[in-house]
């Protein structure tokens, strides 16, 4: 089929692209919220096909990341919620799959690091779907402004948030777990 200026313009192409161009976001979210890979590869398929049905309303003068982040997100607490479940961790070692040249060694420096990650991803296991999105968004360098539209609160309310968010990460790497936060 070649393609014509009516089918470059159409909804599927348009969308197609800015998926494609964007896809890392589907990837990120469906890492945050699952662990094992069968897992991942789920979320991130609903995750598109949800994309896929929201299109239509989707504002062109709007951020397309954001709009995305939104959507991704919205899926992936939806579906933790309904399965009452949290991620798990994957040992480490089955991370070496997905990151080729990636190596254990039996120095005490790799174990140190290994246990460091162990205990990064227990701790974010732990935290709440929302928070998990909060921490997502803040590592990928968000302004609080798109974080608050993407969450959909208030920007005051993010700081805050993210506050006692690293507030309660720093504790309970520190080895003092706190399960809940003082205030949501």
């Amino acid at each position: 089929m070649i393609a014509t200026a009516d089918t470059m313009d159409s909804p599927q192409t348009r969308f197609a692209a800015l998926l494609d161009q964007h896809r890392g976001i589907v990837f990120k979210v469906a890492a945050t919220y699952c662990r094992h890979a069968d897992d991942r590869q789920d979320l991130a398929q609903e995750i598109a096909a949800q994309l896929w049905r929201a299109f239509p309303g989707y504002d062109p003068a709007r951020l397309f990341s954001t709009w995305m982040y939104r959507i991704a997100l919205n899926v992936a607490i939806s579906q933790v919620r309904s399965t009452g479940g949290r991620a798990t961790a994957v040992p480490l070692e089955d991370h070496q799959d997905t990151h080729p040249g990636f190596a254990i060694d039996d120095s005490s420096a790799q174990h140190e690091a290994d246990q460091q990650l162990r205990a990064l991803y227990a701790v974010i296991d732990r935290q709440s779907p929302i928070d998990r999105a909060l921490l997502l968004l803040w590592l990928e360098d968000r302004s609080q402004r798109e974080i608050a539209e993407v969450i959909g609160i208030s920007e005051s309310n993010v700081a805050t948030k993210l506050n006692r968010l690293k507030q309660r990460i720093r504790q309970q790497l520190a080895g003092h777990p706190i399960d809940q936060p003082a205030f949501d």
